[in-house]
């Protein structure tokens, strides 16, 4: 937890930079300097809102990939170098849903930490997903980037787990044998809440590790989740009209920004 809140902040709100779809994907509008400008100013209405950190994720490329094309890595890459010297707060990556392009785009650009489907087995939306932990952390150590902070989200999205096991314990066993630095928990798809008792659960049965609200949390929930939660990562709530491919909206952000500051007490 020590470490956590070293990078984060005491129950921190990691805000989410949805890049539009990137070349190569059946979305992409072949205009590559819109999807700088859009980053750009999702990015610059979060950090003026006040969130503790930001996340860049490829949300926008549908139908998402386990093994994603190196266009879409090498696009992301393009797209933070261009924003670097605007960043204010720590900033993560997120290359859906590919654990090994996630830790080569955190390594190209100085990430302070990353989120993936590290462990587990789903049936899935993309097919049959299996966890890659033990092969992605051989390559954060190849990389030279052991310092990277590690988010691992037990519950995909878009899929359901084909471990008999219960939530709590997948959580339990991601941390002691593929040494997760944080749990995840999440509702079925983006933008959809988390079951309250499945934070509770989890938490309870890591009390010493931090365990965050991964989707769907919103301006009427966030004080009752950050009761249980260590933190929590936000997208669709602080965009536009609250739909997930809108810009994000300033308004909502800030307004999202001060429930969580009286939440927490501050």
């Amino acid at each position: 937890m020590e470490r956590f809140e070293a990078l984060f902040g005491h129950k921190p709100v990691i805000a989410m930079v949805h890049l539009r779809a990137l070349p190569g994907t059946p979305l992409y509008d072949g205009d590559l300097e819109g999807i700088v400008e859009a980053a750009r100013q999702d990015l610059l209405a979060l950090q003026a809102a006040g969130v503790d950190a930001v996340m860049f994720g490829n949300e926008n490329d549908r139908p998402y990939e386990l093994q994603v094309d190196p266009a879409s890595t090498a696009t992301m890459a393009y797209v933070i170098g261009r924003l670097k010297g605007e960043i204010r707060v720590p900033f993560g990556v997120d290359v859906l849903w590919d654990p090994m392009a996630t830790m080569a785009l955190a390594a190209a650009t100085g990430a302070r930490f990353a989120r993936e489907i590290f462990t587990g087995l789903y049936g899935s939306d993309m097919g049959l997903w299996q966890g890659r932990a033990a092969e992605a952390l051989r390559y954060r150590r190849r990389l030279g980037r052991d310092d990277l902070f590690l988010l691992y989200n037990v519950s995909a999205e878009f899929a359901s787990p084909l471990d008999s096991r219960s939530l709590p314990e997948r959580a339990k066993s991601a941390v002691f044998s593929s040494l997760a630095d944080a749990v995840l928990v999440s509702g079925p798809m983006t933008g959809e809440g988390v079951a309250l008792e499945h934070l509770v659960a989890v938490k309870e049965a890591l009390p010493g590790v931090p365990v965050l609200a991964n989707t769907g949390v919103r301006h009427d929930t966030v004080a009752e989740i950050l009761r249980v939660a260590d933190g929590v990562i936000v997208g669709t709530a602080l965009k536009r009209e609250g739909i997930t491919w809108n810009p994000v909206d300033p308004e909502r952000a800030r307004a999202f920004m001060e429930t969580v500051r009286q939440a927490r007490g501050r």
